[in-house]
C-alpha cells in the first residue's frame, strides 16, 4: 500500500513525510482492516512529526482521524462487518486492568496506545484498529466532514465538559482552529455565549460566522468576565490572560496534548478558587456521546481537502494557521 512514512522527527518545513510503499496490514483477533477514505490532519500530528511528542515508533505512519470502510476482519470481530463505515480515533487501545481503566478513566490508562503515534495511523491506504475502539460513523455525515470529528470534535467535547460551562454561561475560546470550530457549534446548541480570542483574521471571521458573540486578538480582554475558558492553542503564554478573564470559581481547560512553557503565575490569578486543568485524551464514552450529539445538532465541519501525497503541504499550512476549519487528506475517492 501507499503511505506517508515518518522515519525521523523534523520540522515540517523540511517535508519529513515520505510518500512510499509500506507493507499491507493484516487484521488478527479483534482487529478490523479499514480501507481509508479520508484522514483528518490534526495539530497532534504536527507534534508527532516535529518531535514535540517523544518518538515511540520508527518509521511511523501518522494520522488518527480516520474514516473508511471495513475491508477485512479478524477472527474475533463480531460488531463490524465488511463494508461497514467506521472511524479510527487517537485512542487505539487501553489495557482495561490498570487503576484508571477500572475507575472509568481509560483516557489516563498507564498502558494506552495511540493511533498514528504508537501504532501506524491513517495517512495510508489501509489502517488497522481494534474493533472495541472503532466508531460507527453517522450515515448523514460525509467521509470528509466526519474525519475532523474523530479528534478535534471529541477532544473539544471533552474540554467543554471539563470546563464546567453551563447553559447560559459565558465561555472563552483561545485559538480557533479545527477543535474550536466544532466545539462552538456544541456550545451554541447548549445556549452558551462564546467569546473567541485568536490572532488570525480568517479564524476570527469563521468564529463570527459560527456565532461567537465577541471576537478579539489572542490575549485580548473580553468585554465581560467569563464563567470558563478553553485554550486550544499550544501557547503557554495565553494561560495568564485566560485566568485574568475568569470570574471567581471559573475553570480554564487546556485542550492540547502539548503546550509551550507556561510563564510564572501570580497567585492572585488562581485565587478565589479559579481552576487550571488539562484535558488528556478521551474515553470511548466521550466519542460515542459526541458522535450522537454531532448528528443531532447537526455539526458541520469546514474542511480543506488535500490530495493524499500532499500531507507535508497540509502540515505546513496547519503550522502557519493557514487552514480555515480543518485539514483533511483524501486517500481514496
Amino acid at each position: 500500500m501507499k503511505a506517508c512514512l515518518l522515519y525521523s522527527p523534523s520540522k515540517v518545513e523540511s517535508n519529513p513525510l515520505h510518500f512510499a510503499d509500506a507493507p499491507d496490514p493484516l487484521p488478527t483477533g479483534e482487529e478490523v482492516l479499514v480501507r481509508v477514505a479520508d484522514c483528518g490532519v490534526c495539530r497532534t500530528d504536527l507534534h508527532v512529526v516535529e518531535g514535540e511528542l517523544p518518538p515511540r515508533k520508527s518509521p511511523v505512519i501518522p494520522g488518527h482521524q480516520v474514516v473508511g470502510r471495513v475491508e477485512k476482519v479478524g477472527s474475533k470481530v463480531s460488531r463490524f462487518h465488511v463494508g461497514d463505515r467506521v472511524g479510527i480515533p487517537w485512542l487505539h487501545h487501553t489495557c482495561g486492568v490498570c487503576e484508571y481503566c477500572r475507575a472509568g478513566k481509560e483516557n489516563l490508562c498507564d498502558n494506552a496506545t495511540f493511533t498514528g503515534y504508537v501504532v501506524d495511523g491513517g495517512f495510508a491506504e489501509y489502517a488497522l484498529a481494534p474493533e472495541p475502539f472503532a466508531y460507527r460513523i453517522p450515515e448523514q455525515v460525509s467521509d470528509e466532514q466526519a474525519a475532523p470529528l474523530l479528534c478535534a470534535g471529541i477532544i473539544g467535547f471533552r474540554a467543554l465538559r471539563l470546563s464546567g460551562i453551563q447553559p447560559g454561561g459565558k465561555l472563552g475560546f483561545y485559538g480557533f482552529g479545527a477543535a474550536a470550530h466544532v466545539a462552538i457549534q456544541v456550545a451554541r446548541y447548549w445556549n452558551v455565549d462564546v467569546y473567541a480570542m485568536t490572532r488570525d483574521e480568517r479564524h476570527q471571521r469563521l468564529a463570527r460566522e459560527l456565532g461567537a458573540v465577541w471576537v478579539g486578538g489572542t490575549i485580548a480582554d473580553p468585554p465581560e468576565k467569563l464563567d470558563a475558558a478553553i485554550i486550544f492553542a499550544p501557547a503557554g503564554e495565553i494561560v495568564p490572560a485566560s485566568l485574568r478573564a475568569l470570574k471567581k470559581g471559573g475553570t480554564v481547560a487546556l485542550a492540547g496534548i502539548h503546550m509551550s512553557t507556561i510563564p510564572p503565575l501570580d497567585y492572585s490569578l488562581l485565587y478565589h478558587e479559579r481552576v487550571l486543568r488539562s484535558v488528556a485524551n478521551n474515553t470511548r464514552k466521550d466519542g460515542e456521546e459526541f458522535l450522537r450529539l454531532a448528528a443531532e445538532i447537526p455539526v458541520r465541519t469546514e474542511v480543506e481537502v488535500f490530495p493524499f501525497h500532499d500531507a507535508n503541504r497540509a502540515l505546513n499550512q496547519l503550522k502557519n494557521d493557514a487552514i480555515r476549519g480543518a485539514a483533511v487528506l483524501q486517500i481514496h475517492k
